[in-house]
């Protein structure tokens, strides 16, 4: 694996009024249902940051050291990026109260929801950004409930040599079949692995193949029955998992993306500028290269542009 991200090439295009107005770079690959790579562009060897893309992975590594709920959808929220809408909240809430905690424990900054109608609704309500609301709350209440379990210091619980975090760690590298290239600090302050897209396409490859009553296996039914718990309201990945059976889905901060479809195979996207808009019309290409065919790839099948309040172009794919 490569030292540096060496970026990608056009995978996307924005056209206005059709004129093209500008591209997005990145880079894809796909896997097929045995591992092997079917398609690429860009650089699919070197380390990137997946962001919450590692969610998924992490939540395995929770449930390996000890975590236990009793609802499958608590587990979803410990994988999500949530928009921070009501169910996600007072979720988080209860999950932090069975273990005698409360919002004070969590580490992730104050933030607004993620997502745009919660977001205007705490407004209205005349609230403020808090930890609660930060989108990675449900990861850090199962980081702190999984210490509990393990019976590990509560403290610095984020810091990468902590217990938790070490454990976290290896389980991802398990997973991705590849050491991390580089840990830094994500954006909720907890670790973040470097990996490269092959081995995020294998690692969820590997857990939507994972044999019945495994940890992989927990996580991946969990998120797959409650898709509006893993984002939200509108979210890319809650739609893909509530349209494609048995297909599982998570993105993450800077243009990432990744799936897998047990018994077809798996993506991983990364676009180099970060914008989000970009990447689901290239995944949409991927899949279909994979014969994976739903509704909803085609409604996600272009990102709509604008103008006056009327649609005047898309970003769509050209790969």
């Amino acid at each position: 694996m490569g030292k540096t991200y060496e970026g990608g090439v056009p995978l996307a295009e924005v056209v206005r009024s059709g004129f093209l107005e500008g591209k997005h770079h990145g880079s894809v690959v796909v896997l097929d249902a045995e591992g092997a790579v079917v398609a690429s562009a860009g650089d699919v060897t070197s380390p990137v940051f997946p962001r919450s893309a590692n969610k998924p992975m992490q939540a395995v590594g929770m449930l390996r050291a000890g975590l236990r709920l009793t609802d499958p959808a608590d587990l979803a929220l410990v994988a999500a990026s949530h928009f921070g809408e009501d169910f996600h909240v007072a979720r988080v809430r209860a999950m932090l109260r069975g273990g005698g905690l409360d919002e004070s424990a969590l580490h992730c900054p104050p933030e607004l929801p993620l997502g745009a109608s919660a977001q205007a609704e705490t407004y209205r309500a005349g609230g403020g950004p808090s930890r609660i609301l930060m989108n990675c709350s449900g990861k850090h209440a199962g980081m702190l409930l999984t210490c509990q379990a393990a019976d590990w210091p509560v403290a610095g619980y984020w810091q990468p040599e902590h217990p938790l975090q070490q454990g976290l760690r290896a389980t991802v590298e398990e997973l991705v079949g590849e050491p991390a290239a580089a840990v830094g600090v994500d954006g909720c302050g907890a670790p973040v692995l470097a990996l490269s897209l092959t081995g995020l396409a294998g690692a969820f490859l590997r857990l939507v193949h994972g044999t019945s009553g495994s940890a992989e296996r927990a996580v991946v039914d969990a998120m797959r029955a409650h898709p509006e718990i893993v984002a939200g309201t509108g979210a890319d990945d809650t739609r893909l998992m509530a349209g494609v059976p048995g297909l599982l889905a998570k993105v993450g901060a800077e243009g990432v993306i990744a799936v897998a479809v047990p018994e077809v195979g798996a993506v991983a996207i990364k676009v180099d500028d970060g914008a989000a808009r970009a990447r689901t019309p290239v995944l949409v290409s991927a899949l279909r290269r994979l014969g994976v065919t739903a509704g909803v790839l085609d409604e996600l099948a272009e990102v709509p542009l604008t103008g006056g309040g009327a649609r005047v172009g898309a970003v769509r794919s050209v790969w």
